[in-house]
This record gives C-alpha cells, sequence and structure tokens, in this order.
C-alpha cells in the first residue's frame, strides 16, 4: 500500500521550477518509490549500481544521456558521479524545469558535486522516514507546527485533533518510521534492523570511507544511538571504544553523511561565555536505535534508561520532518546554559522565537518549563513566543502563563 507523503506537492512545485530537483535521505526511507509515484507516468528511469557500469553511464555519460528521454530520474547518483559535469552542460544549454530528478543517499562525495556544480540549476529536499500524519494516512493540508508558528493563540484556542494512530507509543518507537518497517509483523522488526544496519555498514560507509575496523565501526554506531537527544562529546564517544577523539569525530561525520545521525547547533545571543555552544545529536530512527541497544519489546522500553532520549528523539525527529513542509524552513536550535538551564528545542522563524521542551512523563507541571523560564529571562529582547512542553499527554494543558503541554501525536488543520 502506498502512503502519501507530506513533501508531495512541494516536489512537484520545486520540479515546476527548477530544471533540477535533487532528493537525498538515508537508505531506505522511500526515495524511490516517491518519485516513482510522482514522476514514473511521464519519466524514464535509472537506477544505479555499486558495482556494475548500468548502460556504460560512468564510461560514456554523454552517450548514456543521449539515449534517455527527459524528465529522467536518476537514483542513487552517486554510483554514477561521472554524469553530474554532463548533466551541467545540459542544463547550461536547456534552463527547462523537471528535466532530471536525481536521488542519493550521501551527502558527501557526489552530491557535495551536484551542490558545488549545479548551483542555481538544482534544489535539495530531504526525505526522512514516515512522520505520524503520514502513518496516520491524514489528509490534513497544514500540520499543527504549521499553525503554532503562524498563529500560536489561535493554534491554543482551537487545537487540532490527536491523530488516530493504530500503535502504542511505546511500539511505534519500536517500530520506528522507515516505510518498510511500518508493514512488518512486530516479531520481525529486530531482524529487519540488524540487516539494515549491516547492510549500511557493508554497503554504503565501506564506499564512503576508509574505516580499519567494521566490528568496531557498527559498536560505534550502537554507541551513538545510546547518546541520541545529549550534546556531543568526542572525547567521551571515542573513549567508550578506545578512539581518539578525532577518529569519534570522522566516524560520526559518516554516520551524519549518510543520514543517521544528524545535528541541532546550540543558540548562544550575545551571552556567549555563559551559554554552551555543543551542538546536540540524534539518530536518525528510534527503531533502529532500539534494535542497536537490544531493546527486545516495546514493553521493554517502558522500563529502560533510554526512555526519555528515544521519546525525545523522535518528537525532535518530527518536528524536522514538518519543518521540511515549509518554505523557508524554520532555524533550529537547542539552547543550554553551563549552570543547567536547557530548552530541548527553539525554533526561529521571521525574528520569533519558539520554544519546545520535550517531556517523556504523562503528568507535566509547572516545573517543566523552567528551562523556558529561564531562557526568556536571559534573552529580554527577543520576541519569543508562548512555550510548548511536548509529552504523551491526552490533551491541552496549560503549565503557566505563557507556556503549555501538548499532545506529542496531534494532527493538522485543512
Amino acid at each position: 500500500m502506498y502512503i502519501e507523503r507530506t513533501l508531495t506537492q512541494k516536489l512537484k512545485q520545486l520540479a515546476s521550477v527548477f530544471p533540477a530537483v535533487v532528493v537525498t535521505g538515508a537508505r531506505q526511507v522511500g526515495k524511490s518509490t516517491l518519485l516513482q509515484h510522482v514522476f514514473g507516468d511521464t519519466a524514464d528511469s535509472v537506477v544505479f549500481d555499486p558495482v556494475l557500469d548500468i548502460e556504460n553511464a560512468r564510461h560514456d555519460p554523454e552517450l548514456f544521456l543521449n539515449n534517455h528521454r527527459t524528465p529522467l530520474i536518476l537514483d542513487e547518483i552517486q554510483y554514477a558521479p561521472e554524469l553530474v559535469a554532463a548533466i551541467k552542460r545540459r542544463i547550461d544549454i536547456n534552463r527547462a524545469a523537471g528535466q532530471y530528478i536525481i536521488t542519493g543517499s550521501q551527502q558527501w562525495g557526489v552530491l557535495k558535486v551536484i551542490a558545488e556544480s549545479l548551483a542555481g540549476r538544482a534544489v535539495f529536499v530531504e526525505l526522512e522516514g514516515f512522520s505520524l500524519a503520514e502513518i496516520a494516512v491524514s489528509q490534513a493540508h497544514h500540520s499543527w507546527l504549521s499553525a503554532w508558528l503562524q498563529d500560536p493563540s489561535g493554534f491554543l484556542a482551537a487545537t487540532p485533533a490527536r491523530l488516530p494512530l493504530e500503535a502504542t507509543l511505546y511500539e511505534q518507537l519500536w517500530r520506528g518510521w522507515l516505510p518498510e518497517a511500518r508493514f512488518l509483523p512486530l516479531e520481525n522488526i529486530p531482524d529487519f534492523y540488524t540487516a539494515y544496519l549491516r547492510t549500511y555498514i557493508e554497503r554504503d560507509v565501506r564506499l564512503l570511507a576508509e574505516v580499519s575496523d567494521w566490528q568496531l565501526f557498527g559498536r560505534f554506531v550502537r554507541i551513538s544511538a545510546a547518546l541520541s537527544a545529549q550534546e556531543i562529546n568526542y572525547s567521551h564517544l571515542g573513549r567508550e571504544l578506545g578512539l581518539n577523539p578525532k577518529t569519534a569525530e570522522r566516524w560520526l561525520a559518516i554516520l551524519r553523511a549518510t543520514y543517521q545521525w544528524y545535528e541541532i547547533p546550540a543558540y548562544s545571543g550575545n551571552t556567549v561565555k555563559r551559554i554552551s555552544g555543543k551542538s546536540k545529536g540524534y539518530i536518525a530512527d528510534t527503531g533502529l536505535a532500539c534494535t542497536a541497544q537490544a531493546i527486545s519489546s516495546p514493553r521493554a522500553i517502558g522500563g529502560h534508561p533510554l526512555w526519555g532520549a528515544l521519546f525525545e528523539t523522535a518528537v525532535a525527529g518530527e518536528i524536522r520532518k514538518l519543518c521540511a513542509a515549509l518554505s523557508p524552513k524554520p532555524n533550529i536550535y537547542h539552547w543550554r546554559t553551563h549552570a543547567g538551564a536547557e530548552v530541548d528545542l527553539v525554533l526561529e522563524r521571521d525574528g520569533i522565537f519558539f520554544p519546545i521542551e520535550i517531556k517523556a512523563g504523562t503528568n507535566p507541571a509547572a516545573g517543566d518549563v523552567s528551562g523556558i523560564a529561564a531562557f526568556r529571562k536571559t534573552y529580554p529582547g527577543l520576541h519569543i513566543e508562548k512555550g510548548l512542553v511536548i509529552a504523551p499527554v491526552n490533551k491541552i494543558i496549560a503549565l503557566s502563563e505563557n507556556d503549555y503541554a501538548i499532545p506529542w501525536d496531534l494532527g493538522g488543520t485543512t
């Protein structure tokens, strides 16, 4: 069953304007399926391979392109980097929109070349795993996040209903967000992610970087999953496996380049001396994190030390997915003082700041917005809107004059 993706309309709109659209993202997030669904009726399509030179594309890119009409879908182009220069030459001659729809699953290498060579000719879209609205097959045109950013008071006065999710919270975290995992029986989820991790290491990482010990790199992925939703400390990360900080930093860059890890920068304003400048890191998929940490079932999440981190990872990922559908996307930060006050996420749009705390408990209280209060006190000159505490609650709860707890699974508006 095909599930409509939130980025579909944005993808169509971009293809109607730019000569090339590049859809990036981790393996198995649904890039190929999305492009076939959106463009398959009108576009030719080629899927490249890391070993085989499909249709001699690497050896003779001009001849390859001569033998394909546009629009043309070029899937996993990192395996045929020789095509980039030829595509650039053709676009320079003909700037018609929607000629090339390109996918890739590595941020460096060929995608870096595309970004540099096709500047002004190509636009990039990052696809992630399913959002909650996609899983619920919601028909809403605007997300709750869009409504909150546009009119916080109006959003609180007419909050969208919760999504009709079939899975419990624990099950959804354990199952994760990849399209294939959405339809598998629960008992097969660990097998799926174990195979996913093995294929990722043996196929993607081997082609991307020099790693001397692949077994140790697999352990590094597992340690990284355990440190999701924390500030990044390369010394700590390396010490767990006997790696020096430089190696830990390089290996984390590999995870980031293959979309298995992302980072949220710190917001400092003008109080640099008192504010932490470290980025906060998140594993891309909670299902992979659960398998990496040998969490045996959804029920086991509730008593696991990583329960709070897994919930924050899921909510932060959901907000990233909702932001991806907005144009322009808000800036996303986290904020933390050396004294310990922190705000998990701070969104910035139009010079306005929107603070978000993420709490895994069902009984949020006034104390849960102390970080937001500290943020307001630290920056009295900023326009800081009403704050949210996103939690597994059933309804909106007022926690202070300006701050509210909301359910983690809100839908959108039509």
